[in-house]
């Protein structure tokens, strides 16, 4: 009895010690083994792991397309800058971009100037600034040299307009003693800074204030031309490749094309 109590005794804590971790039956597989916990805890990563690979980038692609479709719009909408192209619209065209709208400035006499003052004649709007150093010259020039052509060529009168794009430096004498060397027919308009931006956005003109130094800057301007009808309304924008004559010619197309 005693070396019974003995062999059980030393059997038992033998067991125990070679046991420390599950022995795989001899039969059956993998799944059938009782690894509940573990199963679940690597379910619950992969899914984790799932979830945030496919939402990140999700959210990525939704914010990047949701940015192109805004440029995108903006593009339809705008006159880009230094374009060399120029887009006819037909009178009745319904699809016309929305170009031009209500303004309030004051010309060289310090008289004030809406888009009402203009009603009943085609004009001729250019954004330019008197310390441009180039384009904005010749521009004025051509712009001089059409009203003389629609004049002598055509008996057509056109409304010429100059708006200043540096109200900051561009006084009504300043204007008016600038656009006298080119022709004393041209109207400048000017005014504070705010309704000048504000103009120059109903009809999409871009500028831009580039190598400041003190009061001493260039302005970068779209140098567009812009034929409105008597009723105020874009007909057509002209960029700076057109000379006088050809620029005249197309004004001309216009106005016949309104009559008709």
């Amino acid at each position: 009895m005693l070396r019974s109590a003995l062999r059980r005794f030393t059997v038992l804590p033998a067991v125990a010690v070679s046991d420390p971790t599950p022995l795989l039956p001899r039969s059956g597989s993998v799944r059938d083994q009782k690894f509940p916990n573990r199963v679940l805890e690597d379910g619950e990563s992969l899914q984790s792991r799932s979830w945030s690979t496919y939402a990140i980038p999700a959210a990525v692609l939704l914010i990047a397309g949701t940015g192109l479709y805004i440029h995108h719009n903006d593009e339809k909408r705008a006159i880009l800058k230094g374009s060399e192209q120029s887009v006819s619209y037909g009178r009745n065209n319904n699809n016309r971009p929305a170009i031009g709208g209500p303004f309030k400035l004051f010309d060289t006499e310090n008289n004030t100037v809406t888009e009402s003052t203009f009603r009943g004649n085609w004009v001729l709007m250019y954004f330019g600034y008197t310390s441009s150093p180039d384009a904005g010259p010749r521009e004025v020039k051509k712009m001089a040299d059409v009203m003389k052509i629609l004049d002598y060529g055509y008996n057509f009168k056109i409304t010429p307009v100059f708006i200043t794009i540096d109200p900051q430096r561009d006084t009504p004498a300043q204007l008016k003693a600038y656009l006298k060397e080119f022709d004393p027919g041209i109207i400048g308009l000017t005014g504070p800074v705010s309704a000048v931006r504000q103009t120059a956005q109903e009809f999409r003109a871009y500028f831009k204030k580039v190598d400041e130094e003190g009061q001493d800057y260039l302005v970068e301007s779209s140098n567009n031309m812009y034929l409105l009808d008597p009723n105020m309304e874009m007909v057509r924008f002209f960029g700076a490749e057109y000379d006088p004559q050809q620029l005249a010619d197309a004004i001309i197309m216009e106005v016949n094309k309104g009559s008709r």
